[in-house]
């Protein structure tokens, strides 16, 4: 890959802020808490069970959102190859702010707490969307700079490390989302 692929320029880093600026300010004007009810902000929550669950800086859904990235530079390497990657980083920083706003509409957090065993999900709070943004990106630039096969083994460790502890990971949000499926809410429910 040339140099001027590889470039992220201060237009890309302006324009990606600008991006997760603009998802807070939806997500806030669409109703969101800024931060937890609970009146702090923790670095890392790890009961998914839980009112404080997707109300902090990292959760066990944190993973989900780094193979999001590392999945966002694959496709974008396939089909914008000769697009600068600073460029790719804006689309897709787009892409995870504009999911971050539907999935905290009250459709599709009604469908998770309908298909899924998010029995008490109301919604992220905003700082929780903003960093999960951030994992995003975080996903991307190790896509990057890694090798094909361990972005994979990291996805793929990722996905068996939360559905190990807490029976739950990206394929299976997708998954419940999508086509709920009542043996794997039965199984998921037994934690």
């Amino acid at each position: 890959m040339n140099a001027s692929a590889r470039r992220i320029t201060p237009w890309h880093v302006a324009a990606t802020l600008a991006v997760v600026a603009g998802a807070a300010i939806v997500l806030l004007a669409m109703g969101r808490v800024p931060i937890c009810e609970c009146g702090y902000v923790k670095l890392w929550h790890g009961q998914v069970v839980s009112s404080e669950n997707s109300q902090h800086l990292s959760d066990w859904y944190s993973p989900s959102h780094l193979i999001h990235g590392l999945l966002f530079y694959g496709v974008l390497h396939l089909v914008a190859r000769r697009q600068p990657m600073g460029l790719r980083l804006v689309i897709a920083t787009v892409v995870e702010a504009a999911w971050e706003i539907v999935e905290n509409t009250d459709t599709v957090i009604q469908r998770y707490r309908d298909a899924t065993i998010a029995l008490d999900y109301y919604g992220d709070s905003v700082i929780n969307s903003v960093s999960d943004i951030g994992f995003m990106i975080l996903g991307f630039f190790l896509a990057s700079r890694l090798p094909v096969w361990l972005s994979v083994a990291i996805a793929v460790g990722f996905e068996i490390l939360t559905a190990y502890l807490i029976r739950d990971n990206l394929t299976l949000n997708v998954l419940m989302l999508v086509y709920p499926i009542q043996a794997v809410r039965d199984w998921q429910g037994a934690l």
